[in-house]
């Protein structure tokens, strides 16, 4: 059989693979997409999106369990975990459905099985029914990434769980231990947590959620302590033996190895790019640690091949995937898109409290050469968060002291992953201090501890 030409061809259809062939098709391009698993990817099935499913369920849980503040009475609180599951499942699915739609809609070719590059320009794809070839002047990776699987940590569905047997539990955990106290593992904690299991949660760095501003993690850790989590800081675990029903961890701290049991351990380490059966080094494709090395445009060293999201490393997030996607497919259109950058990309991630952030932390702002001033306003001074029951929380704003350029915006408290998005907005036009003090937030709402941070910062707070 011939090989279909194409005018573009992605090899994986996540967040970043399908938003880059939508952006082509809308721009006139033919276009071929090639996904070996899941329409979606790992973020639609096993990420991002059930994980939210999930942790939706364990804050309304906890809520209710606060009905009593509220003047309400609730009895005999409980939870279906099977019930759970299938709601995260079922949301996963239909999304997952909604991006085969979009692919017809946009008469996007839709190949399911795995791709490799046997040479410049073409993908053999192994398909149910045979191998299809295909071609292309331009070709964009989007295969993505996995979870890191440490020696002797390796998952086995049963005692030892990556994000994928956590979204899809065998039980309830009892005691648990989550390794790692990244965006995954500390969701992961958080929800296990809120429904009653005894979770630890042991990292290796010097404090939780390590890419956050220090005042951050600081705060987000007096929160989960309060909440009935165990963290331990500067700690890693140096071996698991399994029993039948439970794992004994050796966990190494301050020079010594503790031994706890525990029922189940979540790994959540790190991820993988999953660069391997590919062919990539074979065509002359730099790979770094498991990462394609790309230019700002996403461009590989061989040329009409490009990678976008998780593969072509940090931030391994799916807006940033997703963004690279369609800068990849309107420079292939002949546009003249900006390069993707990724000190003005969000973070957000869903615990409880939340954790949202944009630009430097204070410490990295100084590193950098700037001299700073810093801005902060606690939940408590707000009256929307308070009316909310959502008191504790605070929001910090770093400043260029000479410029006024917004350098850095941190927030952990109830929503902040939603109004992040203002201040990302504010850094995207190149804001600064003065534009943000003479914006009017409306009222009462949360945003405007967002106002009075920045206020704060030129010591003119109104309400501390």
């Amino acid at each position: 059989m011939a090989a279909k030409s194409y005018d573009m061809i992605v090899i994986g259809a996540g967040p970043g693979g399908y938003v880059a062939a939508i952006r082509g098709a809308q721009l006139g391009l033919k276009v071929a997409i090639v996904e070996r698993e899941h329409m979606g990817g790992i973020c639609l099935n096993w990420g991002c999106i059930p994980t939210k499913a999930l942790l939706r369920s364990s804050e309304i849980f906890h809520q209710m369990h606060r009905a009593k503040e509220f003047g309400l009475s609730v009895e005999n609180i409980g939870f279906d975990l099977k019930a759970i599951i299938d709601r995260s499942r079922g949301v996963a699915k239909q999304m997952a459905g909604g991006i085969s739609h979009l692919m017809k809609k946009n008469k996007i070719d839709v190949v399911m099985g795995a791709a490799t590059l046997p040479a410049k320009g073409k993908v053999s794809v192994k398909t149910a029914k045979g191998v299809e070839e295909l071609t292309s002047k331009n070709i964009i990776l989007a295969t993505g990434a996995r979870a890191r699987e440490l020696p002797g940590l390796e998952a086995d569905g049963d005692l030892v769980w990556t994000y994928k047997h956590a979204l899809n539990p065998v039980r309830m955990p009892k005691k648990l231990l989550v390794i790692g106290s990244g965006a995954i593992g500390i969701e992961f904690a958080s929800f296990y947590n809120t429904m009653g299991a005894d979770t630890t949660v042991v990292e290796v760095m010097d404090r939780v959620l390590p890419v956050e501003d220090k005042d951050i993690s600081a705060f987000a850790k007096k929160s989960f302590v309060k909440q009935g989590m165990k963290i331990m800081e500067k700690a890693m675990v140096k071996k698991l033996d399994r029993a039948k029903d439970k794992v004994t961890a050796h966990i190494e701290v301050g020079g010594k190895v503790e031994k706890h049991d525990f029922d189940t351990v979540i790994s959540a380490v790190g991820i993988v790019g999953n660069c391997e059966d590919l062919g990539l080094e074979k065509l002359g494709v730099e790979i770094d640690r498991t990462h394609v090395v790309t230019d700002q445009y996403c461009r590989t060293k061989v040329d009409g091949l490009f990678a976008i999201g998780d593969i072509a490393g940090a931030p391994w997030l799916a807006h940033k995937a997703s963004h690279e996607g369609v800068m990849v497919a309107e420079l292939i259109a002949g546009k003249h898109p900006h390069p993707v950058k990724p000190e003005s990309i969000a973070g957000c991630t869903y615990c409880h409290p939340q954790v949202a952030s944009v630009g430097y932390s204070e410490a990295k702002a100084k590193e950098l050469g700037h001299t700073v001033k810093v801005g902060k306003f606690p939940f408590m001074g707000n009256g929307k968060a308070v009316a909310m029951g959502e008191a504790e929380g605070m929001v910090k704003t770093v400043f260029d002291a000479k410029t006024g350029e917004l350098l850095g915006a941190h927030m952990v408290g109830a929503e902040v992953t939603e109004m992040i998005q203002g201040f990302v907005v504010a850094r995207g036009l190149e804001t600064t201090e003065e534009d943000l003090m003479n914006t009017v937030f409306p009222h009462p709402t949360m945003s405007e501890m967002m106002h009075e941070s920045v206020l704060a910062a030129y010591e003119r707070a109104l309400h501390i």
